[in-house]
């Protein structure tokens, strides 16, 4: 799987160089950021629901990474722009305990499971600008996973007693399928500023055992040449 997704990323950088290549109005770009993703879906509804019997000792919570890659910027006509792209991406989500009473209170004694799922993003954005600048920008994407792990820590005080990653073995769907839209602004230097929301439509695992979906938010910085 993952020499299908190198061969999908080579053939992607070596199309996206050559159209720029041979079109004047074509630009390539790149771009990275911040981003905070989780899971949504009935399971994670009934997980919370479960999660209201703890009094508070244990929450989800969004994972914080990062996502980096590069697109292209083709011309459709005035104030229209089709964007297709590929781009390494962070996402999961966190689960965190806290052991109750007093001893473990006053240590903050805790546990932290993060879902730490890594992706190569291959949207295909449709973008209209809206104003000198400003634009909005919508379209499907595809997910291709290159690795799935779960992190373990547990520690009081501040301190990490325990670390620890172990690969998450269950059959996890290689292919995940989405939706991606927001809004940016482009700089007439070339930078660009952006933020987006990713909503899975393709729950997590191969055989939606517990229909759970890939979403989240993603801030970026780009520039294109």
């Amino acid at each position: 799987m993952k020499k299908i997704i190198l061969m999908v990323v080579v053939l992607l950088s070596g199309l996206i160089t050559n159209v720029s290549a041979q079109n004047d109005g074509v630009k390539v770009g790149i771009k990275a950021g911040y981003s905070a993703t989780s899971w949504q879906g009935e399971s994670v509804k009934s997980f919370n629901e479960l999660l209201e019997f703890s009094n508070g000792n244990v929450e989800t919570k969004w994972r914080h990474g990062f996502h980096a890659g590069m697109f292209l910027s083709i011309p459709l006509g005035s104030g229209f722009e089709f964007e297709p792209g590929v781009q390494y991406s962070q996402k999961g989500m966190v689960l965190e305990g806290r052991v109750p009473g007093g001893v473990g209170e006053f240590l903050n004694a805790k546990v932290t499971l993060t879902n730490k799922a890594e992706y190569i993003d291959i949207p295909l954005l449709a973008k209209v600008y809206v104003g000198e600048g400003f634009n909005l920008f919508a379209g499907p994407q595809v997910s291709f996973l290159l690795s799935n792990n779960v992190n373990v820590n547990a520690g009081a005080l501040g301190f990490s007693a325990y670390n620890n990653d172990f690969e998450w073995k269950t059959a996890q769907r290689s292919v995940d399928v989405g939706l991606s839209a927001g809004l940016g602004y482009q700089f007439q230097n070339g930078l660009s500023l952006s933020g987006g929301y990713d909503m899975g439509l393709t729950t997590i695992d191969d055989k939606a055992d517990y229909k759970s979906y890939n979403h989240g938010f993603k801030a970026s910085v780009g520039f294109r040449f």
